[in-house]
């Protein structure tokens, strides 16, 4: 007997334990963005794979999204306007079968120069984190954060 895809009867009104399933996607989220972050205190960005696929990831994603600039801070209204979420769910669908939770929420960072904070974090997908955070990676934006955890490692370079 089939119910259909995974919460698809789920009605969060009549869900008693709605709250719970909140709080258990708020500890994911966050789990995330400190495993993230530790990551990068430990290797820099630019050296970072996420995925096994981030080449693929990075040309589709420059190739859909010419004028992203990942030095610049996100436009969140933007990004989330109904044309800016159809633009985003069609390039994220073509990775349904080939990554696993692509249409999970995370948080991700607004601008490559600053952490994680309640100002400078936004809620995003999982595919636009990762084609965000490839980008920045590859540009080298986010190798100042090995750098700040790691200052004499920096220092001991020759000139």
């Amino acid at each position: 007997m089939s119910l259909g895809p995974p919460g698809a009867s789920l009605n969060p009104e009549h869900t008693e334990n709605f709250e719970d399933m909140e709080k258990q996607f708020a500890v994911k989220a966050v789990q995330h963005m400190t495993t993230y972050w530790a990551i990068l205190e430990k290797m820099k960005g630019s050296q970072l794979r996420l995925t096994k696929i981030d080449d693929e990831i990075y040309e589709h994603f420059k190739k859909e999204f010419p004028d992203f600039d990942p030095k610049e801070t996100i436009d969140e209204d933007k990004m989330k306007s109904k044309e800016g979420k159809e633009k985003w769910r069609n390039w994220m669908m073509t990775y349904e079968k080939t990554v696993e939770d692509y249409n999970f929420g995370t948080m991700l960072r607004s601008n490559p120069k600053f952490e994680y904070t309640e100002e400078q974090t936004i809620f995003a997908m999982r595919m636009q984190f990762y084609a965000i955070e490839i980008a920045r990676n590859r540009a080298g934006l986010n190798d100042w954060i090995y750098e700040q955890a790691h200052p004499s490692k920096e220092a001991d370079k020759p000139s």
